[in-house]
C-alpha cells in the first residue's frame, strides 16, 4: 500500500471532522434565522445608519442634516394640515 492512499482511520477522521464542521454551520444558520436575532441585527444596522447620518467622523452632530430633516418634517406636517383644512 502506498503512502498516497489514506487509511481507513484517516478517512473516518476526515468524515468526522466534516460532520462536526457541518453541525457547527447548521447551528450558526439556525441561530441567525431566529426572529430575535434578525430583529437585533436590523436594530443595530438602523442605529449605525442613524449615527452615520447625524454624526461626522469626529462624533460631532451634523446640524445641517438634522435641520434639513426637521424642515422636511415641518413642511410635511403643514401640508397635511392644509389638506385637512381644505377637505373639512
Amino acid at each position: 500500500m502506498s503512502d498516497a492512499t489514506p487509511s481507513i482511520a484517516q478517512l473516518q477522521a476526515e468524515i468526522e471532522a466534516a460532520r462536526s464542521r457541518l453541525a457547527d454551520t447548521v447551528d450558526e444558520l439556525a441561530f441567525r434565522a431566529q426572529p430575535q436575532e434578525i430583529m437585533r441585527r436590523q436594530t443595530e444596522s438602523a442605529r449605525a445608519s442613524f449615527a452615520a447620518a447625524t454624526r461626522d467622523e469626529t462624533g460631532a452632530l451634523r446640524t445641517e442634516r438634522i435641520a434639513a430633516v426637521l424642515g422636511a418634517v415641518a413642511v410635511v406636517l403643514v401640508a397635511i394640515g392644509l389638506l385637512r383644512r381644505r377637505n373639512a
